[in-house]
């Protein structure tokens, strides 16, 4: 009993509810008196006990009412959840012997053979330890959560636990038989996979709640990271982005007017005027060239920059009139020419269709190399000096190559490559990113977290081209 109220009191405390030791111990006299048959009676008695304030009343009875949900309530240790992968009381002691006697004979496994072979909430307590805590503080926001969560897994010796399990296939066969023995080394590696699951979600969580949300409260929305924008504040970037696009067009028009006739000539106006010496004098102006550049834009989709690429997209949508041509591109794992989806259809249906996933997998895994690659060997026929080359991106490669020998090779053959980071410089290089190397590539690196930096990068490529 004392197993379940621990991991009943840990998921309250989880929610956000303040348990003090003393409160713990009543709470566990509690359960004694009352016992566990009447679920409204004992909700009755526990918050009586460990609801000291009005406002942790919601708190207490939502994570009440989720722990004893049919599907969160007491998950049990790993043998208790190899039942329902459809494994024998035999079948699972004898993975019980070799997962134990594996752990003996190579005495490596760490914590991860440990959280593995327990119930979820073990995990949480070594995810709640000091040594995690460490592990974690130079987090600062969602974007870094999957690097963190690697390291989090190499701390708990997620690898070790890996290959005591490809170990333990051949023990497993040998003694279940060929099927039987298949089946459970593949009920171990759903368990190590739902593991890492956890890792990753708990991580993520972590990191999303220090997105310093008091401060995000103090600034504008001009001025309001896109990643933490609600709906209302969405919608308010969107129509600020078409006013800046009116902007631009309205800029480049006026300009274009004033250039109509070319700039003066002042070698062929003064060689006429010394012919009448200098009366009537007579102003003229070069032939004014058609030197608008080309635009191509790589837009990375992928989870941690989609909400930066949404509004990206959506202004080389609204600008195409200020280039000669213009080409747009997205990818996560893979390059997906969006050219003609944009020019067909309107922004918001083109945007629709790239959220739903119908245009490029966006649960893959970014690999810049591939796209990269991918990217020179189709562009290579179009670069020339008239080109300007976007990429939005993060550059954050997930410890994979990042492709910047092929990003050279094509800034030879442009007039400018600018790239527009959604991240802070202070974190280009932290982690699996890879900006400080893509840096030294581009003509310039612009940050865009947020509509006033997205407007700032905008009117900077307008000047570029």
């Amino acid at each position: 009993m004392l197993r379940v109220v621990s991991e009943l009191l840990w998921s309250l405390r989880r929610q956000g509810l303040v348990i003090s030791t003393s409160q713990a111990l009543d709470a566990t006299r509690a359960i004694d008196l009352v016992g566990w048959d009447d679920r409204a009676r004992l909700r009755g008695a526990l918050e009586a006990v460990l609801v000291t304030r009005a406002c942790d009343r919601s708190v207490f009875r939502r994570g009440f009412d989720d722990y004893f949900q049919a599907d969160r309530g007491h998950a049990g240790d790993l043998f208790d959840r190899l039942r329902g992968h459809g494994l024998t009381p035999t079948e699972i002691d004898v993975v019980r012997e070799a997962l134990q006697g594996s752990s003996q004979r190579s005495g490596v496994g760490g914590d991860a053979v440990a959280a593995l072979q327990g119930t979820p909430y073990d995990l949480d307590w070594l995810l709640r330890g000091a040594r995690m805590e460490r592990t974690l503080a130079p987090m600062q926001n969602a974007k870094m959560a999957g690097f963190f969560a690697q390291k989090v897994g190499a701390v708990l010796g997620v690898s070790r636990a890996a290959n005591i399990l490809a170990r333990l296939t051949a023990v497993l066969r040998d003694a279940l038989g060929e099927e039987r023995g298949r089946v459970a080394a593949e009920a171990l590696r759903d368990e190590l996979e739902s593991l890492k699951r956890r890792i990753r979600l708990d991580v993520g969580e972590r990191a999303a709640a220090r997105e310093l949300p008091i401060e995000l409260e103090k600034r504008g929305v001009q001025d309001k990271p896109f990643a933490a924008l609600d709906p209302e504040e969405s919608r308010q970037v969107e129509r600020a982005v078409r006013r800046l696009a009116e902007k631009l067009r309205g800029g480049a028009r006026v300009r274009k007017r004033r250039a109509r006739r070319g700039r003066v000539d002042a070698r062929s106006t003064m060689r006429r005027a010394m012919r009448t010496f200098g009366v009537p004098l007579a102003i003229h102006f070069r032939r004014p060239r058609n030197d608008r550049s080309k635009l191509v834009v790589l837009c990375d989709v992928s989870d941690s920059v989609r909400a930066a690429s949404r509004f990206m997209l959506e202004l080389v949508a609204m600008t195409t009139s200020l280039f000669d041509s213009t080409r747009s591109f997205v990818f996560v794992a893979d390059l997906v020419e969006t050219t003609s989806l944009f020019g067909d259809e309107p922004a918001t249906t083109a945007l629709r269709k790239l959220g739903s996933g119908a245009v490029v997998d966006l649960g893959a895994t970014s690999n810049y190399e591939r796209v990269l690659v991918h990217a020179e060997r189709v562009l290579h026929p179009v670069l020339d000096k008239r080109t300007t080359l976007v990429i939005l991106g993060d550059g954050r490669t997930n410890h994979r190559p990042d492709g910047a020998e092929a990003l050279a090779r094509m800034k030879e053959r442009c007039r400018a490559v600018v790239w527009i980071s959604p991240e802070a410089p202070s974190q280009w290089g932290l982690g699996d990113s890879r900006m400080n190397r893509y840096r030294e590539v581009c003509t310039t690196v612009l940050p865009a977290r947020t509509a006033r930096e997205l407007e700032e990068a905008a009117r900077t490529l307008v000047r570029v081209r």
